[in-house]
């Protein structure tokens, strides 16, 4: 396969079965520590690169200039960086654990809804 054609190709998407608003615990990387026995909110999810931005996880120094017509004061700014969707776990509202995600469907008004549920207490995770 040549340099070319290789750089042409789309890389493939990684499924990522959590969305935004949900809770998280952060199982990987240097944030596992400092989330050990915490939960935070994901705030954005990107799924084309795998990746999702969770709340106070992943924080970095972003220098940014001024601009008077956009009301920006400049400075160094502390914000969330995006992590690796594998590097964190579902927490279940019900059982309140990390948790894996499954699926389940059930017929409603003649379609087929698919709905995520806990693999510990099979509790419904969608609102």
């Amino acid at each position: 396969m040549s340099v070319r054609s290789r750089a042409n190709q789309r890389a493939p998407r990684v499924p990522v079965l959590i969305r935004k608003g949900d809770m998280v615990r952060v199982i990987s990387g240097r944030d596992r520590l400092a989330f050990a026995s915490r939960t935070a909110r994901v705030l954005a999810v990107d799924r084309t690169a795998g990746t999702i931005t969770v709340e106070h996880a992943q924080i970095i120094k972003k220098h940014t200039r001024r601009n008077p017509q956009k009301n920006v004061q400049g400075g160094v700014l502390d914000k969330e960086a995006p992590i690796h969707a594998s590097n964190v776990m579902l927490v279940c509202p019900s059982c309140d654990h990390p948790t894996r995600i499954g699926h389940t469907e059930r017929q409603e008004g003649g379609r087929k809804v698919r709905t995520r549920v806990c693999r510990r207490c099979k509790a419904p995770l969608d609102r």
